[in-house]
């Protein structure tokens, strides 16, 4: 068998496939996840069985509900984690927010504009500065070439000089400090 009748074989087995579960994978989807996420889970769901085609058992149908239901909980994970990181974040900040000290409202500073970054971002940011690995090192983790790690540190960057521009505007706004207009009428 050659290569493209190979890959044609391929693709004939995966639309069978496809088009006698899509319904159940969807249907188990909406159940599991809503209707928001069913199309993301189904999409997924697909792709593996696509990448694994040569070892999807017989009947496949508990095999793809038992990968819609990886990916579920895989998102959910990548969730939680998301939400867990934030809350430290903001949990530093208000921490940081709570000390009379400069140093330590600067750090707050930094931390609330942290948190208003992409979680790309801010692992861009901390990879170097908190971690301590090398470019090299860092663009690994990332998965891209030095060359382009340092183009979305560049970017990264400049995401955190506006939101520290933002969150030091808030930080100047002093509750003490009242409008004299306010209490002149």
């Amino acid at each position: 068998m050659t290569e493209a009748e190979a890959e044609a074989d391929a693709s004939r087995r995966f639309i069978a496939l496809y088009d006698a579960h899509h319904a159940q994978v969807y249907a188990y989807a909406v159940g599991r996840a809503g209707r928001q996420l069913a199309d993301d889970v189904v999409s997924d769901t697909f792709l593996v069985a696509w990448r694994k085609l040569a070892t999807v058992p017989a009947p496949p149908l508990p095999w793809l509900l038992g990968v819609a239901g990886n990916v579920l909980r895989e998102r959910y994970r990548d969730e939680v984690r998301q939400a867990s990181l934030v809350a430290e974040l903001r949990a530093w900040a208000d921490e940081a927010a709570a000390d009379v000290a400069d140093e330590v409202t600067e750090r707050g500073t930094v931390l609330t504009a942290l948190a208003r970054l992409s979680e790309d971002d801010r692992e861009l940011l901390t990879l170097v500065a908190w971690h301590g690995l090398s470019a090299r090192e860092a663009a690994r983790v990332v998965g891209c070439s030095t060359a382009t790690y340092f183009v979305r540190l560049h970017r990264a960057r400049k995401r955190l000089q506006e939101a520290l521009a933002g969150a030091d505007q808030v930080a100047r706004r002093s509750p003490i400090a009242f409008p004299v207009e306010e209490y002149s009428k």
